[in-house]
């Protein structure tokens, strides 16, 4: 019986429970998610909950416990970062109406944490913690060797029916898959680096002008040459997250393979020192010690997701830049898709070669969108770090057009018609639209 295929889901992030909560709806019983880490104490900082995340996350039942903590979105405020100067101001009270759910901010814990929840109440999920996955291998079985991080010495041999690789951007398995194929597709330094800050609100109470920021239902991003500042509140506004982007200067020379590091937080106070006094005291309450850095880091698109019986998801097929607030809710998107062309009335021969053909559909419903995004993402961060000439007078002439009612958002996270096209698509009518256009339509 195909509800019974054994499906092992390779990472726990927010990629490999969607996944795994999609298909546990979907009707599966035999869903393994394999991870690293000896337990899943999520962590993090804070998130945008977009309308097309929260549409899916509604209906895999998690949704409600997200929403508890959460804060919703009234606008969004851009400002000149070494001025605090106002370029545009957008309502977003029009998306709820638009698209059904509000443009939420919350935490990342609790958006893990909730479908992990959501997965702890499936009896068809079950989870492998504190395991290495290499060595993958592809074909109508897929097979992967696992290590105990405990017991190396009990490593064993894997076989599944099904592998589906949510290893994020250093995923082990895209690296074995382009290898069979022949294929190179690097990770790349985007020459970007990110500092993640959460401040609460007992080290912002001393300020009127911090209280303001974290007391306001306002996303607000402060831009300047080659960098920016996006900041809201989050977990019922006790807390005010910061992430920034600025040129990878800083990284403390580390190896190759790591993605994140301690930082300094007098680098971090001369990287913004062209900005605003305002922005000087907010940064200057972050702890002596507690600065990190990420390095933000993509790679080329690859000429496939599928392999056999093996596909990709999330992270490691479509690694994004943060500037358009998509990277998770493109990984969610991927497992409800996923939930849908492996469900098991879909896959009922249970035929090597009927999975892979559920597994193209995805592919064909996900990888043109995720791409797109991802391009859309770089172009807009470039637009946002304009520094003075005539690129950036044409970018402000736009803003400038907008504060009195006329034309598209230069900050395309923000501009209506973008919106449309990521909060409109509900990707999973679209797959079961592919499905029934092509013929793989539920076998009664």
């Amino acid at each position: 019986m195909a509800e019974n295929l054994r499906i092992a889901i390779v990472g726990a992030g927010m990629g490999g429970l969607a996944t795994a909560l999609a298909l546990a709806k979907a009707g599966h019983k035999n869903i393994t998610i394999y991870e690293t880490a000896p337990g899943l104490g999520f962590v993090g900082a804070g998130i945008q909950l977009a309308p097309n995340m929260a549409r899916i996350l509604d209906r895999l039942g998690c949704w409600k416990q997200i929403t508890a903590e959460a804060v919703q979105c009234a606008d969004t405020s851009i400002r000149e970062g070494s001025t605090n100067k106002e370029l545009g101001h957008v309502k977003l009270d029009y998306v709820e109406k638009t698209y059904g759910y509000p443009h939420m901010v919350g935490h990342r814990a609790s958006l893990a944490g909730s479908m992990y929840d959501g997965c702890l109440k499936e009896p068809g999920i079950k989870f492998e913690l504190g395991s290495l996955i290499t060595d993958a291998e592809f074909g109508a079985k897929p097979s992967f060797k696992l290590t105990p991080l405990k017991g190396p010495d009990e490593a064993c041999r894997v076989e599944c029916d099904i592998l589906l690789a949510c290893d994020g951007v250093k995923s082990q398995t895209r690296v074995a898959m382009l290898q069979t194929l022949g294929e190179t597709a690097d990770v790349k330094d985007s020459g970007q680096a990110a500092y993640r800050i959460m401040l609460t609100r007992e080290q912002m109470q001393n300020d009127p002008g911090l209280i303001a920021l974290l007391d306001a239902d306002t996303v607000t991003r402060w831009i300047g040459e080659k960098k920016h500042i996006i900041a809201y509140p989050i977990h019922n506004k006790q807390i005010y997250n910061i992430s920034t982007a600025q040129p990878d200067v800083n990284f403390a020379g580390a190896p190759n393979s790591t993605y994140t590091t301690k930082g300094s937080k007098s680098a971090m106070m001369q990287v913004y020192g062209d900005f605003c006094p305002m922005i000087h005291r907010m940064l200057d309450l972050v702890p002596d010690g507690e600065v990190v850095e990420w390095k933000l880091r993509v790679h080329e698109p690859l000429s496939t997701w599928v392999l056999d019986s093996t596909a990709l998801v999330g992270d490691a097929c479509h690694p994004t830049l943060p500037h358009l607030a998509q990277g998770a809710a493109q990984a969610i998107e991927d497992g409800a898709v996923l939930g849908v062309v492996l469900s098991p009335e879909r896959i009922a021969d249970c035929k090597p070669s009927t999975i892979n053909k559920a597994l193209k559909i995805y592919e064909k419903v996900r990888k043109e969108r995720a791409e797109a995004l991802v391009e859309l993402a770089a172009e807009n961060g470039r637009s946002m770090h304009l520094g003075s000439g005539k690129a950036k007078e044409e970018r402000d002439k736009i803003f400038a057009a907008l504060k009195s009612g006329n034309g598209p958002v230069p900050d395309k996270w923000a501009d209506a018609d973008v919106q449309r096209m990521i909060y409109g698509l509900d990707i999973v009518a679209e797959a079961e639209t592919l499905c029934k256009k092509e013929g793989f339509v539920a076998k009664l």
